[in-house]
C-alpha cells in the first residue's frame, strides 16, 4: 500500500507507517460525512472496532471533507478510530480511486450537498468507496473496491482478512 501522511480530525498528522507499527490496518475510503451510505458503513466499522482491536488490528477512515466536518461527524457518531482528511482527494487520486461528479449530478446535488464547501475546493471529485486490509509489512492482503457507494464492504470479510 502506498504510504500516506494525512491530518486527522484535530489536525495531527497520521501516517500509514505509524499505524502499521501497531498491527494490520483496514484503510477505508468514504465519499464524505454527508453521505448516508458512508455513515452506515463507518458505524458498522465502529461496531466492529472492538473485535478488530482484540485481534491487534486497526481501522482508519479517509474522506475528502475538511477537518471541521470530519471532527463533527466523528464526535456525533462516536467513532473510535481515526478519520483522516484527504485534502483535494490527493491520496485517492494517487491510487486512481477518484471519480469526477458530472454536471448533471452536480445540479442534482446542489442545494442538498455542498461538495465545494465540504471539501474546500470546486473540483467536484469523490473517492470511490474502498477498503484495503494492509499487513504490518505494508502488503495489501484484501481489498474491496466498488464505485456503487450503496454496496459496503462486508465486515466479516474485513475481520477474516485481519485474522489471516
Amino acid at each position: 500500500m502506498p504510504p500516506f501522511v494525512l491530518p486527522d480530525d484535530v489536525g495531527h498528522l497520521v501516517s500509514l507507517d505509524q499505524l502499521l507499527v501497531r498491527g494490520p490496518v483496514a484503510v477505508t475510503f468514504h465519499r464524505g460525512h454527508w453521505c448516508p451510505y458512508c455513515r452506515i458503513n463507518i458505524n458498522a466499522l465502529a461496531q466492529a472496532h472492538n473485535a478488530i482491536s482484540a485481534d491487534g488490528g486497526q481501522i482508519v477512515a479517509i474522506m475528502p471533507d475538511r477537518q471541521k466536518f470530519i471532527a463533527d461527524f466523528k464526535s456525533e457518531s462516536n467513532v473510535p478510530f481515526p478519520i483522516l482528511t484527504d485534502v483535494d482527494n490527493g491520496y485517492a487520486l494517487s491510487l486512481n480511486l477518484t471519480i469526477w461528479v458530472g454536471a448533471e449530478m452536480q445540479k442534482m446535488m446542489q442545494g442538498r450537498q455542498d461538495l465545494p464547501a465540504f471539501q474546500g475546493n470546486s473540483a467536484w471529485m469523490l473517492p470511490v468507496p474502498a477498503t484495503f486490509v494492509v499487513d504490518r509489512g505494508g502488503t495489501i492482503k484484501a481489498r474491496f473496491v466498488d464505485p456503487d457507494y450503496r454496496k459496503p464492504v462486508a465486515i466479516a470479510d474485513v475481520l477474516g482478512a485481519m485474522r489471516a
